[in-house]
């Protein structure tokens, strides 16, 4: 399907998000929304709302969207809107407002690339409650993912390069590249169903592509970040930090992390690299260099128009990404 006739198919462009805080106010009321239900003790979140603060209570995320739509605007010949899960323009409130505007039929691009449960189950879920609360909702149709469309891999293979070429030139072509995501209970990545364990697959793909296009052939690692949740919950693993200590002392000349996980820079990239990690490393005197998130590339915002126009994809199925078991809040 060429653009031109996408746009026929669409009236509007929706950009979903996971939202974060403007202020230091919102902080808590935003986490409390982010873990409702998952049975997080109160401890972790004051540790991650600390974390938050440290940054003038203000995640890059809500920034990042503003720009990503800007630099989409050009692309598409759409209106777009956009709508968070967990903080303000609240998904809802948007769709109230398309509704308002006469949107009958949109195309809605998610800043998460993959499968599972949070990453696109739950977007599903966020849309069906949206239009359930607003009479007269518009249609809306989640796009693929796209963990390995050549626009996304394009930009962290630029992204990834440009960190290496920030190393110092006599570790740089020892450098290992370490991909990082955000951890999810093992219970969430390795359910049965129509994509069970698609969310480790799909990670792993994205990385051996961004090494191709990098022209690499040495070894490079996938790992974990930011998990949360009970401590005798298990999660994937291993540890970014854990894995950065391994290796140090597998004589490891410098390390490029690669946050091939997250399209945008949310509070766990830029806390749990750019600080504990950049720390850690730090003290074990360790080279280390952060890639940029895709973000605005012009490899990855030019993807969304291609996306618009690729034929309309199939309705995940009912079973497709399930919630994982929840627990109930320690008292």
């Amino acid at each position: 399907m060429r653009l031109d006739e996408a746009m026929g198919t669409y009236d509007a462009l929706l950009l979903l998000s996971f939202g974060g805080p403007e202020k230091p106010a919102d902080v808590l009321p935003f986490l409390e929304n982010v873990v409702r239900g998952r049975g997080v003790p109160k401890a972790r979140l004051m540790e991650v709302e600390a974390h938050y603060q440290r940054f003038g209570g203000v995640s890059p995320i809500n920034q990042q969207c503003r720009d990503l739509i800007e630099a989409i605007r050009p692309k598409v010949d759409l209106p777009i809107y956009w709508g968070n899960r967990n903080w303000h323009p609240f998904l809802t409130d948007t769709v109230r407002q398309m509704a308002d505007d006469g949107v009958r039929r949109a195309a809605a691009f998610a800043t998460s690339a993959y499968a599972s449960y949070s990453a696109c189950r739950q977007y599903l879920d966020d849309i069906d409650r949206a239009r359930e609360a607003v009479d007269g909702a518009p249609e809306i149709v989640k796009l693929r993912h796209y963990y390995d469309h050549p626009g996304f891999i394009a930009a962290m293979a630029d992204h990834t390069a440009q960190a290496l070429g920030r190393l110092p030139a006599e570790v740089r072509d020892g450098a290992r590249l370490v991909f990082t995501a955000h951890s999810i209970p093992l219970t969430m990545a390795r359910t049965a169903g129509p994509s069970g364990g698609a969310y480790e697959a799909q990670l792993l793909s994205a990385a051996r592509l961004v090494n191709a296009a990098l022209g690499r052939t040495e070894p490079f690692d996938l790992v974990w970040q930011s998990r949360s949740g009970p401590p005798e919950v298990r999660w994937l693993e291993p540890d970014v930090c854990d894995h950065l200590e391994v290796l140090y002392k597998q004589g490891a000349q410098a390390v490029v992390l690669v946050p091939i996980g997250f399209v945008s820079d949310h509070m766990e990239v830029v806390y749990d690299l750019d600080v504990e990690a950049r720390d850690l490393a730090a003290g074990l005197g360790l080279p280390l260099e952060r890639a940029s998130t895709a973000g605005t590339h012009p490899a990855f915002t030019s993807m969304v128009a291609d996306l618009l126009a690729e034929p309309e994809p199939a309705g995940c199925a009912a079973t497709c990404c399930p919630a994982p078991p929840r627990r109930p809040a320690p008292a």
